[in-house]
């Protein structure tokens, strides 16, 4: 909802040069001895353990929403008053609010209710395409400008809801446009579990950015046209 108000260094392995012990490197140096790694049995190289695909996906999403938590407990904590960097509707003084404000949040209640569709649709997002950050910079410029033009007359306009809708939008339009069965179905059953957001877009309750959720989802749903025919055309290319 979206509210109006170490340093390392290389030893060399010539056999008749031995290789001095570890501890004389001193405690914040790292030494790398040049010489080949133990390999498996299977003949393969032995290195450290990597995360999990899926993780290394997610991995933005938790970092946007870890960055959200901390800028509320900021401005809670501090004087600093960051909400008032909002989205100042046709004020040129509002213009840098177009980026700031999904960063912005009215209270801990208002975060909640942004996180949780932050967090499962931004990682249903990044599962399933490789097209997080051009959905979201995209969801939050083309979103921040209908608000910067449309929004309502004194007013400061915060949250990350217009992200949530564009999120949504896109990933019920995007198997459509790209013609992927399986992302179709994806699509259906983001309509079928959050079909309620429509209401969002309506000029229904007193202190809600309508407007804000209204330009996400539509550019949401323009960037997955976009996408979805670019993505297309490239599999028929290829085949």
């Amino acid at each position: 909802m979206t509210r109006t108000a170490t340093h390392s260094c290389t030893v060399p392995t010539d056999p008749f040069s031995p290789v001095p012990p570890a501890r004389e490197a001193g405690p914040w140096h790292a030494v790398a001895v040049a010489s080949p790694l133990p390999h498996s049995p299977g003949g393969t190289t032995r290195t450290g353990a990597r995360r999990p695909a899926w993780l290394e996906r997610i991995l933005p999403v938790l970092v946007l929403v870890a960055v959200l938590w901390v800028v509320e407990l900021v401005d809670l904590l501090t004087p600093l008053r960051l909400d008032a960097y909002g989205i100042r509707p046709r004020e040129l003084a509002g213009l840098p609010g177009i980026v700031l404000a999904p960063f912005l949040h009215l209270g801990f209640g208002h975060l909640i209710a942004n996180t949780s569709g932050l967090l499962v649709l931004g990682a249903l997002l990044a599962w399933t395409t490789r097209h997080l950050w051009v959905v979201t910079v995209g969801v939050v410029l083309l979103s921040g400008l209908g608000v910067w033009v449309f929004g309502g007359s004194n007013t400061v306009v915060i949250g990350a809801s217009g992200v949530v809708y564009g999120y949504a939008a896109f990933l019920a339009v995007y198997g459509f446009a790209a013609r992927r069965f399986w992302q179709v179905l994806l699509g259906l059953l983001v309509i079928l579990l959050y079909g309620g957001l429509l209401w969002g877009v309506l000029p229904l309750r007193a202190g809600v950015s309508w407007q804000g959720h209204l330009f996400g989802a539509l550019a949401g749903v323009g960037i997955a046209l976009w996408l979805g025919r670019r993505d297309r055309e490239a599999r028929a290319a290829a085949r």
